[in-house]
């Protein structure tokens, strides 16, 4: 089964109140959209943890071929090789989403501009903002 998979995480203040969000699009099925609070933590680990959340709702769902949208340049470059992780607090991120990336059939990650991830970028927010009192 074939799916795109759009995730962003961020955080009010760097670290600060976190949120994430995913929008897991299936072929031939409704989109499943998901966003929820983290707590305090940096908008870089925020972005992880939306793609780790993102990849086990895709698993959950049987996924074996994923295409990963993301606008973290940096996570991008990271899950593709092109830059090492050197962050301490990144590192066990980073191998847990490779972790769970290694289930999948043909797994991509690109990175999109936020005009293309507005809707997870509109659950992290959402999120946020829910947990904050706003």
């Amino acid at each position: 089964m074939k799916a795109k998979l759009f995730t962003d995480g961020g955080a009010r203040g760097n670290p600060g109140p976190a949120g994430i969000g995913y929008v897991l699009d299936i072929e031939g099925k409704d989109a499943l959209e998901r966003g929820e609070y983290i707590g305090e933590t940096t908008n870089n680990q925020a972005e992880y943890k939306a793609l780790i959340a993102g990849l086990t709702l895709a698993q959950s769902e049987e996924v074996s071929e994923l295409h990963c949208f993301l606008d973290s340049e940096l996570v991008v470059k990271q899950m593709n090789g092109q830059y090492r992780v050197k962050h301490v607090d990144m590192k066990p991120l980073h191998k847990e989403a490779k972790r769970i990336a290694a289930d999948f059939t043909k797994i991509t990650f690109a990175h999109v501009l936020r005009s293309k991830n507005e809707k997870a970028d509109f659950l992290v927010n959402k999120a946020i903002d829910a947990a904050i009192g706003k």
